[in-house]
């Protein structure tokens, strides 16, 4: 538990510092339709608050409506919405989405989609989002929230709205952590207009997404960033993964600079959100008990998990 809560801080921290390296304030920007295509030293300008609108934090794959917690309804084939999100109605669930990966395929060993088909199953307990962990990269590309870049000449930096995450792509050669850790070691170079970064240096505590897609310790990545028009980013990353996938696999999609004249990078302080929800069991009177709405009643009894899991956020 230390270990994770000393990862956290010390990546708030960096980030911290290096945007004040840069004087900026996570919080606040202007001009954003104002700026010009090109960096003083001729480089694409990446600078702004972009946000992806797919559905890949969902799924990465091609996927219809469906619950985001199911169980079998009348039909086996027409599942409904399970107890945790059924008063939720129509936001208990799964957007439609067309998917990201190439080939509409992601290379599974057989033992690894196992457990990928098992994490699905249990998304809620699972999945670090919920919990409000470092999203790791790629996810934090494409979840549903805005980032921030700034760019340097020798440092890239990127702020993001969920969790106060933050990463930065080192344009010169820089040592790796010390340690893995959830948003992996950034290196940078152009080819062109094209921004490209090798990342590695992952723990394996992260996901893909919310159906389940993991990966190991392992994981490499070839990010590409490449201007489509002043305000859009192709964004390409190519997946490696020896101890889980087959064979390489990639995904893409388009980041889109946000245009409005008070475009800000609000904090998402998602923390405060959940600590009730995983240690409330902590608590010597339970605080969250019974909720009534027009047609459901919820009456919430406390499990307290297994060994070490019982201090876990």
């Amino acid at each position: 538990m230390r270990n994770r809560v000393f990862s956290r801080s010390t990546t708030l921290m960096a980030g911290a510092a290096v945007l004040a390296v840069f004087g900026f304030a996570a919080i606040v920007t202007t001009g954003q339709a104002n700026r010009s295509a090109r960096t003083a030293d001729g480089k694409p300008n990446l600078n702004g608050i972009w946000q992806a609108t797919t559905t890949a934090n969902w799924d990465l794959l091609a996927h219809t409506t469906r619950p985001a917690v199911a169980q079998r309804g009348v039909y086996a084939d027409v599942p409904v919405l399970a107890a945790p999100v059924l008063a939720l109605g129509a936001v208990g669930g799964v957007p439609p989405g067309p998917g990201v990966v190439e080939g509409n395929v992601i290379p599974y060993k057989p033992e690894a989609a196992a457990k990928k088909k098992d994490n699905a199953e249990h998304w809620l307990d699972r999945d670090p989002e919920v919990r409000c962990y470092q999203p790791g990269i790629p996810r934090a590309m494409y979840m549903p929230y805005p980032f921030q870049i700034v760019q340097g000449t020798n440092k890239i930096q990127m702020v993001f709205q969920y969790a106060n995450a933050s990463r930065a792509i080192h344009m010169e050669a820089v040592d790796p952590p010390p340690a893995d850790n959830w948003m992996g070691h950034s290196v940078g170079k152009w080819e062109g207009n094209t921004l490209v970064v090798d990342v590695s240096h992952f723990n394996d505590r992260t996901w893909f997404s919310r159906s389940g897609d993991f990966h190991s310790d392992e994981l490499h990545l070839i990010e590409r960033f490449t201007p489509i028009t002043p305000d859009a980013l192709r964004y390409e990353v190519t997946v490696e993964d020896k101890n889980v996938f087959t064979r390489p696999w990639k995904m893409s999609m388009v980041l889109y600079r946000q245009l409005d004249d008070n475009a800000t990078l609000m904090e998402y302080r998602c923390v405060e959100l959940v600590e009730e929800t995983f240690l409330g069991h902590l608590r010597r009177q339970q605080l969250v008990k019974h909720w009534e709405g027009d047609s459901i009643i919820i009456d919430v009894k406390r499990k307290v998990p297994p060994g070490e899991k019982v201090y876990e956020r």
